[in-house]
């Protein structure tokens, strides 16, 4: 049996309904008369139980890969430190591309944050259990709020496409990495976290 597998940041309950806040506002954005008609607006949201930011994605992993995953990942979070991460824009993504595909909520780059996804694609590159192939891009921390569904975009008269653009200002502390399956429906991803692994805790 295969499992489709990421590695994630989750999130705080309070964060997640502050994002979700956001979601509702931007959402209030798309109220067209075209939309109102169809029943069909142009970005489907991210479920609040489906918020996190993700730090490797390795794809299909086998049964009996697994447990190599899990002391691999908990290996290299007993070596990162606790660290705060800070919410700072939310805007089309990816940034600078048209039409955009998603709406994301953007997290400052950190150094412990680098450090901790370099150290996990480290990690697992050099694993002969585990398969991965690591992204070799500069690690962008972000929460997907949403996916854009290009047809409906494409009805919206561009100087009527709303400015989504904001500041925002939202920290919490990442105390734990969590290895987590998804499981792909018609309705949308259903995520399993699978194990959660603590971070140091030490000064």
């Amino acid at each position: 049996m295969k499992h489709r597998i990421f590695i994630a940041v989750n999130l705080p309950e309070d964060i997640k309904e502050n994002l979700v806040s956001y979601q509702k506002k931007i959402d209030g954005l798309f109220a067209f008369d075209w939309d109102e008609a169809s029943g069909v607006k142009p970005i489907r949201w991210t479920k609040k139980e489906n918020l996190h930011i993700t730090l490797v994605f390795l794809g299909y992993v086998r049964e009996e890969e697994l447990l190599d995953l899990f002391r691999i990942v908990k290996e290299v979070a007993s070596r990162n430190k606790s660290f705060e991460v800070h919410l700072n824009k939310i805007c089309y993504a990816p940034p600078k591309k048209m039409p955009p595909r998603m709406v994301w909520a953007i997290g400052e780059r950190s150094s412990e944050f680098t450090a901790l996804r370099d150290d996990l694609e480290r990690s697992l590159a050099v694993s002969e259990k585990v398969p991965f192939v690591p992204e070799n891009r500069a690690f962008s921390p972000h929460i997907t709020l949403g996916r854009i569904k290009l047809w409906q975009w494409r009805q919206i008269e561009p100087e009527e496409r709303p400015n989504v653009s904001e500041d925002i200002s939202l920290s919490f502390r990442v105390n734990s990495v969590e290895i987590m399956e998804s499981w792909l429906k018609r309705k949308g991803p259903e995520y399993t976290m699978l194990k959660s692994c603590p971070l140091s805790d030490r000064d």
